[in-house]
């Protein structure tokens, strides 16, 4: 299976998603990243899941997911098939 990042020490902080990604500390403010969560509990915030791949995250009491390369801005072509002549 593809690693997509190495997702550790997830925290919130004074209305601020805290997370290390790819062993460099990330802010994120919450009500730009996910109204849900900025609305939560913390028991509900608190209570996640990090996909074994690294793609995401996922907290299943809010049904909520947040992909890190949404959260770092990176963005996906679609995959275009080879023509065969």
């Amino acid at each position: 299976m593809k690693k997509f990042h190495n997702i550790s020490d997830l925290k919130f902080e004074d209305g601020f998603l805290v997370i290390t990604i790819d062993e460099e500390p990330k802010r994120f403010q919450l009500k730009e990243v996910s109204p849900v969560l900025e609305k939560a509990s913390e028991e509900e915030k608190s209570n996640f899941e990090i996909s074994p791949s690294g793609y995401g995250i996922h907290w299943p009491l809010l049904d909520e997911d947040i992909s890190i390369d949404g959260l770092l801005g990176i963005a996906h072509a679609p995959q275009r098939k080879k023509k065969i002549a």
